[in-house]
């Protein structure tokens, strides 16, 4: 499981260079690529990275629709580069990867945005994937302490 949580990492990071360098869809396998070449990361880390920007790439409108539907007076626009792409990777897995339970992804995403984001980062994108999660999955969800 270590092997995942460092991935979701290298995705992340892929998500924020593809942005900035301007958002093509079909640059986006290309940019992993590109990091995984240039920073050396592992065949076990890049394999579910991989996964996670082709998931988000292939089904990149829905997971955008998904998000905006969750968020309370606030536009994907709107997000800083960081919680958008965390909110992106998180929908992917809630939506798209079976054998990672729903709980599991929200408390990863958690993580991403305690390092990567804001002080008020965690707490937003535990909100919005907690939504998102319950639209996915009604039974998948457990009130949150």
């Amino acid at each position: 499981m270590k092997e995942r949580s460092r991935a979701r990492g290298w995705a992340l990071q892929a998500l924020y260079a593809w942005e900035s360098r301007g958002g093509e869809r079909e640059t986006l396998v290309l940019v992993l690529q590109e990091l995984a070449e240039q920073l050396r990361i592992s065949p076990r880390n890049r394999l579910y990275a991989d996964v996670l920007v082709r998931l988000v790439g292939q089904n990149f409108a829905r997971i955008d629709r998904l998000i905006e539907q969750h968020l309370t007076n606030w536009s994907l626009s709107r997000l800083s580069v960081v919680d958008r792409n965390i909110l992106r990777l998180g929908v992917a897995e809630l939506a798209y990867v079976d054998d990672v339970p729903g709980r599991v992804t929200i408390r990863e995403m958690i993580r991403l945005a305690e390092r990567y984001g804001t002080p008020e980062s965690p707490r937003f994108v535990n909100g919005v994937l907690d939504a998102v999660m319950r639209h996915i999955d009604p039974g998948d969800a457990a009130p949150r302490s």
